[in-house]
């Protein structure tokens, strides 16, 4: 997470005072930084146009205060760019590199473009640059951890400028001059302790004080525990902390041993909880996540998630949660400290909580969208009160700002390996959870990501069933988003899946949707044959109203091949399928769709009976879209019949539906647009 140094806003402490400042230092890297958005690059001195974006690279080690330096930059030329500032992290806090696929769909969303479920990592990439082909934009990239990544998402248009903050170089990326950072200067790292500190303890003890910034090389982060440590202790001196760093030695970075000796010096149930927060998904804490972990209450969570922060081992996010990030340079720290101090079952269970906490919360979450729901009214009593949400607002807001925490969560559960029973539910919740609040095609890139975590599961533990159900899921999306080819590969996968289990749900649905891809391929006789075989399979197990609807996309293939005969064939059998159902709507439809073949077939008069029966039959449904659709279909046959007078009858009797039924739903597109 972003470096804890010296923030733009000043340092921000919870139960402590602490006066918030300008930014500090940096004067000449900040001056030479904005000189270098202007420098001629090497295209222009030839007398080309630049071909792509400015970089600027900010590059030091974690916690020297480089995502500092790179806001307050963005902060002070921010207002150049008139189409804002987007950010994305390219490391996560183990420093995993991010995959480019979800940087370049992170800045899609924040720039309310199109980002298709599902897209891989050039295509995305290619949206990105289109995205931001005419504008001007100017782009943080955080944690950069190679040059392969920035050059994915660099913009295409000298118009743009892309800031990237690294640990090193970025090879590769023509006319980028790193701005290398190194300790803050005596003075600006006087005043980062002075803000922790008061001026007093300072300015008595000078020479101690700067020993201390000597002991600490100027590292921002390291000055940071280092003020909290003595801000905690106000009869301290601040000789005291800077002998006790000498009696240290030179083991380790300045960062470490501040670390060590402020993590020595913690309540121990503070420091274990401290340890423990090594395992917070995406380093994102809050209450909850830290309760889990520690075994705790949450009122006390909360109470040493605060302590913590004002020791600037954490820092508060500006959120209208509770929420707080673990500083990314402490995360090595942490977690070799938790590998130290805690058990290996230790940390499983503690992680095993985490995941327990996060399926109840989720589970609440749904839950609070279903207030008519019996079962989920019961499910909400049995829930606990702390883990309740006071209105679905509420909860849809907590899944909203908790879903990187969420993804990571799940992402991680399922890299572990040791914990999947936990990891499936927690992905069956979080997908039910989206659904019921965003709504299935807004969470589609999202649940595609999730599908695919438990394909990984499922093949990992060869569970045939959920192997079956994440392929269905995933090959759907890649149906509706034009990728047919690869949906098919994956309903024929889905298909040898729900065999293997036995699944009969599974297997038919596969077969129809390998029908359907076939379809949409246009392979009319194959769609035709996946179509037979699955209706085969509902007749026997006598789902009626299922093969009433197959014999509809039966008849829909044959007449896309022009097979008219045995397209108005298997219309009739749907007819009758619904007709015996009772389903008085999809009888109509139906019906109006056979008379649209016999049409083509060259019947109209055929075609002319069968709209006037389905005309009744949509009078019965009392489905007023439906009786307009139809009417419209009579005003063509009668056109086609010479009778324009009739037809214009019709037509204006279907506009005058329309119009007192504005709102309602379109007929169901099931058996709809059969035209060739």
């Amino acid at each position: 997470m972003t470096d804890q140094a010296v923030d733009t806003g000043g340092v921000q402490l919870s139960g402590h005072a602490a006066t918030p400042g300008r930014f500090l230092g940096r004067t000449r890297e900040l001056k030479e930084l904005r000189a270098d958005i202007e420098r001629t690059g090497l295209d222009t001195l030839t007398g080309k146009k630049a071909p792509r974006a400015r970089v600027l690279l900010i590059a030091g080690r974690p916690g020297s205060g480089r995502t500092a330096l790179a806001e307050e930059l963005v902060r002070q030329v921010a207002g150049r760019y008139r189409d804002g500032v987007l950010r994305a992290r390219l490391a996560e806090p183990d420093g995993t590199p991010v995959p480019v696929e979800r940087a370049a769909r992170e800045l899609l969303t924040a720039l309310d473009a199109p980002a298709p479920a599902g897209a891989d990592e050039d295509e995305l990439a290619a949206t990105l640059r289109a995205a931001l082909a005419d504008r001007r934009a100017l782009i943080l990239l955080d944690d950069a951890a190679g040059a392969d990544q920035v050059d994915a998402l660099l913009p295409d248009t000298p118009e743009c400028l892309l800031v990237a903050v690294s640990a090193g170089p970025l090879t590769g990326i023509s006319d980028v001059r790193p701005c290398t950072l190194g300790g803050l200067d005596t003075k600006s790292a006087l005043e980062l302790l002075t803000r922790y500190t008061g001026s007093v303890r300072i300015t008595v003890d000078p020479r101690a004080a700067e020993g201390l910034a000597e002991a600490c090389q100027g590292h921002p982060a390291a000055l940071i525990l280092a003020g909290g440590w003595l801000a905690a202790r106000p009869q301290a001196a601040v000789s005291d902390l800077a002998k006790q760093l000498h009696a240290e030695g030179d083991e380790g970075t300045p960062l470490s041993r501040v670390f060590g000796l402020v993590h020595a010096t913690l309540p121990a149930p503070a420091a274990r909880t401290l340890r423990l927060l090594s395992l917070a998904p995406a380093g994102l804490v809050d209450p909850h996540t830290a309760s889990a972990l520690a075994g705790c209450s949450v009122s006390a969570a909360r109470t040493t998630l605060d302590d913590l922060t004002a020791l600037g081992l954490l820092r508060a996010v500006d959120s209208p949660l509770p929420e707080y990030e673990v500083p990314g340079c402490l995360h090595p720290l942490l977690r070799a400290a938790a590998e130290t101090h805690e058990r290996p079952a230790e940390l499983r269970l503690a992680r095993a909580r985490m995941l327990e906490r996060t399926v109840r919360l989720l589970q609440s979450c749904r839950a609070v969208t279903e207030p008519e729901n019996p079962q989920a009214r019961e499910k909400l009593q049995e829930t606990p009160r702390a883990l309740r949400f006071p209105t679905q607002r509420d909860a849809a807001d907590w899944l909203s700002r908790r879903r990187p925490a969420l993804l990571a969560a799940a992402r991680a559960a399922v890299g572990d390996g040791e914990l999947d029973t936990l990891a499936r539910r927690l992905m069956s919740q979080l997908v039910r959870a989206m659904v019921a609040h965003f709504g299935t095609q807004a969470a589609a890139p999202d649940l595609y990501g999730i599908h695919q975590l438990v394909l990984d599961v499922a093949e990992r533990r060869d569970l045939p069933r959920e192997r079956a159900a994440a392929l269905l899921n995933l090959a759907d999306v890649d149906a509706r988003t034009g990728r047919t080819a690869e949906a098919l590969v994956r309903y024929r996968a889905a298909l040898d899946a729900g065999r293997e289990a036995n699944d009969p749900y599974a297997t038919g649905r596969a077969m129809e949707s390998v029908g359907g891809a076939h379809l949409e391929l246009g392979d009319y006789d194959r769609a035709a044959d996946w179509f037979g075989r699955a209706l085969a399979q509902r007749l026997a197990r006598d789902e009626r109203a299922d093969a009433a609807r197959l014999y509809g996309r039966i008849a829909t293939a044959h007449t896309y091949a022009g097979r008219y005969g045995e397209a108005q064939r298997a219309w009739r059998a749907a007819v009758a399928g619904h007709r015996k159902n009772g389903d008085v709507a999809a009888c109509a439809r139906a019906l109006s769709e056979l008379a649209r073949v016999q049409e083509y077939a060259g019947r109209p008069e055929e075609s002319l009976r069968t709209c006037e029966e389905a005309l009744e039959w949509a009078r019965r449904a009392e489905d007023t879209r439906l009786q307009a659709a139809v009417r419209l279909r009579l005003a063509d046959t009668l056109d086609h019949l010479g009778d324009p007078t009739a037809a214009r009858l019709h037509r204006g009797a279907a506009e005058r539906l329309l119009e007192e039924e504005p709102q309602e739903r379109e007929p169901d597109q099931e058996t709809a647009g059969t035209q060739p």
